[in-house]
């Protein structure tokens, strides 16, 4: 009987069975002229050591694979990211399983790309980091599993960065951003399709949590709205390009303040956006012309109001209770045209400056990633230990793992 033909395997997420995927174990794709093996040192104990920087980073906690290579806080040698939109867009959400298949068919080529793009050889190489939450667990494990692989192969400390984080520093990667020492203390605002946030950054890795949504993100009212009103998927730039033109105060839609503490919080600090959502689906079901032209961009514009107007407020209390000279908004809805217009408004009024992410660096992007693990390297311990990184799905803002056990 003839048998089936043998398909791929995945990554075991047993502690005791090895992470890296076949393709990875494979021989054929690791470059054996110029990596290190991890005995390299002690057969050239009087060799000179590599410089510790070039990090590369890898960033698959969601649906986009990326790799960069970052050789100093400020200079960026290669950043690639491809994106898997179009897949998941006939499902109208992002699909574990697809993100995760996607990942391991993309992420060789790009590594391999980014070198070359780089300039640079497997063993300029000082570091490499790499995303291990909060974020798709499946989707996660595929580039913990490669930059184990790669930090073993390579003897290269390995560093675990809270994707959080990433987007944090991401408003630090442009050359016209002030160094993120020098901007220190400041309060930022992660908003993105999984996370609303209000931080104050006191020093690198001392973060104080203010405020966050006690129920939806910001980027996922934003991706339901859209498609409540009929417009697709990916919900926040096809709102905004709806919204475009339209009348923000044709429907008054509700800003969704906490009343009750929550964990600890102040609630005057904190996002709610399930009324909003609620709200909209009745303004729909009571005039079905709102979620149709010409009406539909008054009703995208005013949906799209009510979501920023209530990360502004929250800002601007925050600013109002401290004293801080900067302030940050990073994060995938931080890309949006009418936020950064808001924001800057806000800035002026608090007497702050404001600290935006270019676009490109808004998004899930391994360049972030590499510049919150150039942070990180000189707090680490142990620099020739190579941990083993574990995913974490839930990851808490501020909780990292930088060559620890």
């Amino acid at each position: 009987m003839r048998q089936p033909p043998r398909m791929r395997s995945w990554p075991n997420p047993s502690p005791t069975r090895n992470l890296a995927a076949p393709w990875m174990r494979s021989r054929a794709y690791w470059p054996t002229a110029n990596a290190r093996s991890p005995s390299w040192r002690l057969k050239n104990p009087d060799a000179k050591p590599r410089p510790r920087m070039n990090i590369l980073a890898i960033e698959t906690s969601c649906d986009e694979t990326s790799v960069a290579i970052l050789e100093t806080p400020r200079r960026l040698r290669a950043n690639l990211v491809f994106t898997q939109i179009a897949k998941h867009r006939p499902f109208g959400g992002v699909v574990p399983e697809i993100a995760s298949r996607c990942h391991v068919e993309e992420l060789p080529g790009l590594l391999r790309q980014a070198l070359t793009e780089a300039g640079l050889d497997w063993r300029d190489l000082g570091a490499i980091a790499v995303t291990h939450g909060p974020g798709l667990a499946s989707a996660l494990l595929i580039g913990i599993a490669a930059a184990q692989a790669l930090a073993l192969r390579l003897d290269v400390p390995l560093l675990g960065v809270n994707h959080l984080e990433g987007h944090l520093c991401s408003l630090f990667l442009d050359e016209s951003a002030p160094r993120f020492e020098d901007a220190l203390p400041f309060i930022t605002l992660i908003v993105s399709g999984g996370h609303t946030q209000l931080i104050r950054v006191e020093a690198p890795g001392r973060y104080r949590l203010l405020g966050q949504t006690l129920d939806d993100a910001a980027g996922e009212a934003l991706d339901k709205g859209a498609k409540l009103l009929g417009l697709g998927y990916p919900g926040g730039p096809l709102i905004e390009r709806a919204a475009q033109g339209g009348d923000v105060r044709r429907i008054k839609f509700p800003r969704g303040q906490p009343t009750e503490h929550a964990a600890g919080l102040d609630p005057e600090l904190c996002f709610s956006y399930s009324g909003l959502k609620t709200a909209l689906l009745y303004q729909i079901k009571a005039n079905p012309a709102a979620a149709t032209e010409p009406e539909l961009k008054n009703t995208a514009a005013s949906y799209q109001e009510a979501v920023f107007d209530a990360l502004i407020e929250r800002s601007m209390r925050a600013l109002e209770r401290d004293d801080v000279k900067f302030f940050g908004c990073g994060g995938g809805v931080s890309i949006n045209q009418r936020l950064r217009e808001k924001l800057a408004v806000m800035a002026e009024r608090a007497g702050t400056r404001l600290l935006l992410a270019p676009p490109k660096f808004c998004t899930d992007n391994a360049a972030m990633i590499a510049a919150a693990a150039c942070r990180q390297l000189p707090l680490a311990p142990d620099a020739e230990k190579i941990p083993r990184l574990d995913v974490h799905p839930e990851l808490i803002f501020g909780v990292f793992q930088a060559l620890e056990n």
